[in-house]
Order: C-alpha cells, then structure tokens, then sequence
C-alpha cells in the first residue's frame, strides 16, 4: 500500500517538482500583465532590435503583432520591419541557422514558444543571469543555464557582473550571488524593468490569442449581467400568482 502510495505521487507531481525545490537556481518573480499594452510594445522593441537578429519567432507576423499590440501598420514598417520585406511576412531570424550553428556551435533555437516551455520565471532571471567568464568560448556564461552558447548581447544596458560561487558540503559549487564589476548604461531598475517587458512580450508570443480570449470574456461577462437582470425580471412574472 505504502508503495502505491508513492507511485501515485509521483504519477500526480509534475516532472522536476523534486529537482527543483532542492536544486538548480532561484527562479526570480515576475509579473506578466498582457492587458499592459504599454509593456509589451516596449518588450517588441527590445525584441527585434536585440533578438531577432539570431533568433525567430516563426509563429508571429509583423502585421498580427502590429495588431493585437496597437502598432499601426506604417509604425510596424518605420520601426520594427528590419529582417522583413512585407508586413505579413513572418517573424525570422537575419542570420542563416547554418551560419550560426558554425559561431556558436549551436543554432539559436525559435522563441515563439519559450516562454510557455521555460515558464516566464525563468526566462525573466536568465535575461539577469548573465557573467563573465573566461573559460567560456563566447566570454560569457548563465547561472541559469550553465555553459549557454549565447553570449549576453544586453551588456551594455546591465553592466559586466561577476558571479560568486562557494563548494558546498558535496564540493559542487553552489551560487552565492552577482557582484557588478562595470556598470552599464541603465541602473539595475531599470534593466529588470525592460527584462520584464521582453519577458511579458514572449510570453504574449506563446499565445496570442490570450488577447483575443480577454476581449471575449469581457463581452460574455456584460452579456451574463444583462441576461441576469432580464431572467429575474421573468422569475418575478412567472411566480408573482404563486403563494
């Protein structure tokens, strides 16, 4: 019975639920609000300007973006139409994957879903995760995701951070925290908040059509409230000779 029990457990908790309370880095919170169309216009931005040289978003267009975000077709052409022809061509990379796969010794993977495959927690602190490292081929390494072939393309905006590590009563060394060695061009506020607003954009990327099911829900609640006040008014009727 005892043995059941525990299958049945492990049958119920999602895979890693035990590896992550116990191991791999602290996820930082964030918070995503895809109604913040302000936050995601901002986090479109950082995107095609820093991370849509190497990496695609396949599943998106620039004119469905433009739309669902507010952006006029002719404000989509001036400011974000850099790796296109078309405003309804799809979100794809500048850089050829085998040309990337030859610098980086990976290709930079499609982003389109990143967000629901990682969760928004992770992606949020590997944006801040980034270190110097000199044993590493790009310069560059992640708490998050130790040994990335990225190299930290926002360096400029955080700063150069160097990570701390100490051995733990297993000898694996274990992450202590970052200490800044330069800083960069935007204060450590100010970076996490145009983390977040890449973060909330990607997250925006997974699903789409989360924006579309906002509006609806809105209308179907109004419905609701109206259809409830005319239901009560037809209860009365019906029961107003029943004593």
């Amino acid at each position: 019975m005892k043995k059941f029990l525990i299958l049945l457990v492990l049958a119920v908790l999602p895979a890693g639920a035990f590896a992550s309370s116990e191991h791999g880095p602290k996820l930082d919170p964030v918070n995503i609000d895809l109604s913040d169309t302000a936050s995601l216009q901002r986090g479109a931005r950082i995107f095609v300007n820093y991370c849509l040289s190497c990496h695609s978003a396949s599943y998106m267009r620039y004119n469905r973006m433009g739309h669902d975000l507010g952006i006029s077709e002719e404000l989509v052409k001036e400011n974000l139409l850099f790796a296109a022809d078309k405003v309804g061509d799809l979100m794809k990379a500048v850089m050829p994957q085998d040309d990337a796969k030859l610098w980086f010794g990976v290709a930079p993977p499609d982003l389109s879903l990143i967000a629901r495959a990682r969760k928004p927690a992770w992606v949020y602190t590997y944006l801040r995760s980034f270190y110097r490292d000199p044993k590493s081929p790009s310069g560059w390494n992640n708490v998050v995701f130790p040994h990335v072939a990225m190299p930290h393309v926002l360096y400029e905006w955080q700063g150069d951070q160097r990570a701390a590590f100490k051995k733990d009563a297993h000898g694996v060394d274990e992450f202590e925290g970052f200490e800044l060695e330069r800083p960069g061009s935007m204060s450590a506020k100010d970076y996490d908040d145009a983390m977040r607003d890449l973060t909330n954009f990607l997250v925006y990327l997974g699903e789409p059509a989360k924006l579309v099911r906002y509006q609806i829900g809105l209308y179907v609640l109004i419905f609701l409230a109206v259809f409830l006040v005319f239901a009560y008014l037809l209860k009365k009727e019906y029961w107003k000779d029943v004593h």
